[in-house]
């Protein structure tokens, strides 16, 4: 039995298993997002803002829209509300500890001055942020370094914030003392990252099931509860196409709940959710 709360008669907009199926598929079309039968609500939910800003009267009627020529732009907003952005500065603080140790510090050590790093899926910019802070706290003169971060996702509204780098204060806490001067609190209410993070990371719009316009190679990637949203074939691709663009020796950070067993062979376990490319 449907909880009261997922019956039609509660609900403001009619929502019947015919729309959540077209709106399902077409999700996994585009994207290769999986939305299961328990994520129903979910995309009630947050569809149902786009109802009330298009002053539509049910699901049905975005359905249409979704399949008319008008709908092209509106699939990118549908996209941006199925989305799921949690995230904070320095999640998984052991990942940016281990970048430091067993990346950045050697590099240095062995001279090198290229640094490339891409954070895929990198939502509303705190986790390439949280990288930049590293980058540029653990090298000596960054500046004459050529570092660039490259963070993608497909969630449009999510890279504005990015590029604007503009975030509530209760974020500052989670950013560790020794990094916070490059931190400018506004306000009571928000902060905003120093011009030189900023010039660190290139933001840009990427649906990783479509081509992938770099051509590496990366020393790191940064590939964090993005593809719990896929099936395992499609996890397989995306972690084979990584490997690609890695480095020989390239490190692989992944979400905490998420592993490649089963998945490929081409990474192997050194860590908590830290993989090195083996192949």
């Amino acid at each position: 039995m449907p909880s009261p709360a997922a019956t039609q008669e509660d609900r403001e907009f009619a929502f019947s298993v015919r729309d959540f199926q077209f709106l399902a598929s077409l999700a996994n079309e585009r994207t290769g997002i999986v939305l299961a039968d328990h994520k129903r609500d979910m995309v009630y939910s947050r569809i149902s803002r786009r109802l009330r800003a298009l002053h539509l009267k049910s699901f049905a009627e975005y359905c249409e829209l979704l399949k008319s020529p008008q709908g092209v732009e509106e699939l990118g907003n549908m996209v941006n509300a199925i989305t799921t952005n949690l995230t904070h500065f320095f999640r998984e603080k052991h990942h940016f500890e281990h970048l430091r140790d067993s990346l950045l510090l050697p590099m240095q050590q062995q001279g090198a001055k290229r640094l490339r790093i891409w954070s895929a899926g990198c939502s509303s910019g705190m986790e390439p942020y949280s990288i930049a802070m590293t980058v540029k706290n653990s090298l000596r003169n960054v500046q004459s370094w050529d570092a660039k971060i490259l963070a993608t996702d497909i969630d449009t509204t999510m890279l504005d914030r990015g590029v604007r780098g503009e975030y509530m204060i209760e974020e500052y806490n989670n950013i560790p003392p020794e990094y916070r001067g490059d931190v400018e609190c506004q306000s009571r209410e928000m902060m905003t990252m120093s011009d030189f993070l900023k010039s660190l990371i290139t933001f840009k719009y990427l649906n990783l099931l479509e081509d992938w316009p770099m051509k590496g190679m990366f020393d790191a990637i940064f590939c964090r509860n993005v593809v719990i949203y896929f099936d395992r074939a499609t996890q397989a691709r995306l972690f084979d196409r990584m490997a690609e663009l890695l480095s020989p020796t390239g490190w692989l950070y992944i979400g905490h709940s998420e592993n490649l067993t089963k998945v490929t062979d081409r990474f192997e376990l050194v860590g908590r959710t830290i993989y090195r490319r083996v192949n």
